[in-house]
Order: C-alpha cells, then structure tokens, then sequence
C-alpha cells in the first residue's frame, strides 16, 4: 500500500480566532482528530473550512467539545482496531455530557459504517469522504437522531472550498479523488470511489491561495497522482502551471503510479526547479509472479528501467518506497528477489508492512493468506534490517555537503535546534540562529543517523 497511506498522525485539532457564529451553532466548538494519511489530513482541513462557513469555532481538546469527529483511514485492520479503542476512551465524555455529538468520518466510515453504529451507539454521526459538503446539516441532523451519509459521489470535488489549515510551511492539495487501480490488497477504490480529477483552475486556485497565506510549500495528493488528467491537462502541465505562482518555492506529490509516468513528466521534473528531487515509488515486491497476483500493471524490468530513467534525468533524486513483506503465495524465492531489487535500487527510506489481508478487498476474498504469521514477521525484519543499512550508507554520503533546507519548527530533541527538510525529503537538524520557521537556509551537514541529518546553519 501506498505510504499515502500509511502515515498515522495522533490527535490533531486546529484552534481558530472566534467566529461570528450563526443562530444555529452559536457557541457550539467541534474537535476533529485525524488518522491516516496526508490524504485524511487535507480532508480534515477541508471539513475545518466547511465548517468553519457554517460559524463553528474549533476545541483544542475533546473534553471542550461540544461536537467531536474522528476523521479515519481503514486501509489496514490495526488502524481500524486504534479507531474503535479510542471511541471507547472518548465514550466517558457521552457518558458525562449526552448532549455531546461523536462522529466518524472517513474510509472506515464508509467501510464499516453499519457494524460501527451497532458496535458504538454511542456514535451519533457516520459521514463518508464525498459527504463532507453536508457535514453542518449531519450534525443537525445528529442532534435529535443518529445520522449517516456514506454514499460516493463521482460529481464531488469541493470545488471552491477554502480548507482551514493550521500554520506552517506546506499546504497540502487534493488533486484527485478516488482510484481506478483495483489492486488485490488495497480497500481505497471502494471506500473511496472511482478516480476523478480536481479540475486544475481550482487547483490552481488553492495554491494560489496558499502562497497568499504564506505556504512556502504545496503537496499534491492522490491515489495514483501522475494519473491526473483534466481535459487537456495532464499532471506534467499541472505541475508546470504551480511552478509559475509566485511564493511557492517547492512542489511535491505523493503518490505516484510506477505505470503512470511518461517522458513529459520526467522532463518536466528535470526542467522545473520548483520541484523537488524527492518521488515515492511504492514496488510492492520484487518478483513479478507477486506483482501480477496484486495487480500492480508492471513487471520488475519495467519499474527498474523506470528508476534509470528518473536517476538519467534527475541525477540528485532521492527515493522512497512501499513492501509488503508476506503476501498470498508469497514464496522464499519471491522474497529474496523483493531484497535483490532493494539492494540495486538503494531507496533512501522506505515503508514496509507485513501483509494483513483486508475484509472487501479481492485478495480477501479469493486469495488464501498461505504465508505464516512467523515467517511474515521474520520477512519484514530481514527487509527493515536490510533497508536501515542502506539508509544509514546513503546518508552518510551527506557529510560535508551543504543543503537548502526549509524550516519547520523547532526540533523535538535539543533546545535551540531547529528542523526542516531539504529538497530531497532528508530531515535535517541544526542550530536555529535565529533563522524563523518557513524560511530557507543552507545549512552544511555534519553527522548523519538513519532517519535524520545534522548540520550547521552556513553564515
């Protein structure tokens, strides 16, 4: 899967300055805490923007709240699993104040949405990805009775909507919803719709806009990213076009389809400065016997061709990756040629799961899960060891050379340090110096670890 996909961030709320509020919701305060992806992140902004329109004011804590959402991802069963524990830590609070409105939102929404309100009535509100513009009524609606909305819309975009974002230096922007893929393991296409492209004006209108609030930085989200096409437009001259905005020093994307790049896209990258050296290129495995049992439309020849295209054409490009350690069918063989295409590509980092098989998807259904839970677990460490040493070797090469970085905020360990990200996607660690968050700097690089470089801000 996607690290698209994988990425869980804990409690997250944004706090606003004090709305007019309107009659309906005078004083009323929503908590919204997102698990997930980025894609879940930009959604959270999206409902804080619609809700924001309808005169809520937003809750640093739950305990303030008089509506509180957990906006989910179900794409695999352990998040699923967290989500329904922390319903049951949050059920007190129902319990204290039954006024209290406890909402879902989502892929798992949309994934388990009967069994949820069975399992947890206490929920009172189940609202799916492509029913976040009726979020204000579904609350309403909560209120005298419970209320749910999961059904797909291929015709929502949430055209003109401004999402709420909190500070900071990178705005993240949906450009397309939905998957069209169908691989064997991944649950996005029914839990989130078929692909469809965000028009590129409102595209382009939100960067825009997020260059005018200050975003030094804008990401682009999708399923399959480079698959975007609207009219005439394709994702090379979407990228082109953002390139031209004023105040957006840095473009990324994430995550793109290895089937889905073309030689004008390649080019584009090669030629716009704007967008960073830096792709995630989920393989999945490296045996083509597994590949064609998951779907993914491209042999192991045809994905290492593609990484000498890029690497030809984006000498300083830095790579990240998706396994799935353990697969249905996956045999020994499979598995030491997933570690021999490791070894020749030296990803940078990389995102690597054992697999679980998912309820709803085609390899739950006709897949046997033939590989035991030891081996799978055995598997994995053998890839994260294996993937640690390249890491630590590739980063190692950093010392003594000098780096952009884009500061954004202060580190979480050593006091006077700052954090950011150099173009590459590498975290880098340095005094701050009075350098202020979202500004560039250049910064020499000293020492390295695995996951983080350290430097000294180049006077």
């Amino acid at each position: 899967m996607s690290a698209l996909l994988d990425i869980e961030l804990d409690s997250r709320a944004v706090q606003t300055e004090p709305e007019i509020p309107v009659a309906s919701v005078s004083g009323q305060k929503i908590f919204i805490e997102t698990y997930g992806c980025q894609m879940n992140v930009s959604d959270t902004e999206l409902m804080l923007g619609i809700l924001k329109q309808s005169g809520y004011t937003f809750a640093p804590r739950p305990e303030d709240a008089d509506v509180i959402v957990l906006n989910t991802c179900a794409i695999r069963e352990h998040a699923e699993e967290r989500i329904r524990g922390r319903l049951g830590q949050l059920r007190r609070l129902k319990y204290q104040r039954p006024d209290l409105i406890m909402g879902v939102s989502g892929c798992m929404a949309k994934h388990v949405s009967e069994s949820l309100m069975n399992d947890a009535p206490y929920v009172d509100l189940v609202v799916g990805p492509d029913s976040y513009r009726r979020l204000p009524e579904l609350i309403a609606e909560a209120r005298g009775d419970s209320a749910l909305d999961v059904r797909l819309d291929r015709g929502e975009y949430y055209m003109d909507i401004d999402p709420l974002r909190e500070e900071g230096s990178n705005a993240w922007i949906t450009i397309m919803r939905g998957c069209d893929k169908f691989c064997t393991f991944c649950i996005v296409p029914y839990v989130r719709g078929r692909e469809r492209s965000v028009p590129a004006r409102e595209i382009v209108r939100q960067a825009r806009a997020a260059a005018n609030a200050g975003f030094r930085e804008v990401t682009l989200l999708g399923q399959t990213v480079n698959s975007y096409r609207d009219s005439t437009c394709d994702f090379a001259d979407l990228l082109s076009m953002i390139a031209r905005i004023d105040g957006i020093s840095r473009i990324r994307f994430t995550s793109p389809h290895p089937s889905d790049f073309s030689e004008k896209f390649i080019e584009t990258m090669a030629r716009e400065k704007k967008i960073c050296r830096f792709i995630h290129l989920p393989v999945q495995s490296g045996s083509d016997r597994v590949l064609k049992a998951m779907k993914r439309s491209y042999t192991v020849e045809e994905y290492l061709a593609l990484v000498d295209d890029l690497r030809n054409a984006i000498p300083d490009l830095c790579l990240s990756t998706d396994i799935i350690a353990g697969f249905s069918g996956e045999t020994q063989t499979d598995f030491e040629a997933t570690l021999a295409l490791m070894a020749q590509v030296r990803y940078d980092s990389a995102f690597m799961f054992k697999y679980s098989a998912r309820k709803g998807t085609v390899a739950f259904r006709e897949m046997p899960d033939t590989v035991p839970e030891e081996e799978k677990a055995q598997r994995l460490e053998t890839i994260i060891a294996q993937q640690n040493r390249i890491s630590g070797e590739i980063n190692a090469t950093y010392i003594g050379r000098t780096l952009e970085v884009l500061v954004q905020g202060d580190a979480r360990k050593g006091e006077g340090l700052a954090v950011g990200k150099s173009d590459g996607f590498k975290t880098v660690v340095f005094p701050r110096e009075g350098v202020a968050n979202n500004a560039l700097t250049d910064v020499e690089i000293t020492q390295t670890t695995l996951r983080t470089l350290t430097g000294r801000k180049v006077q």
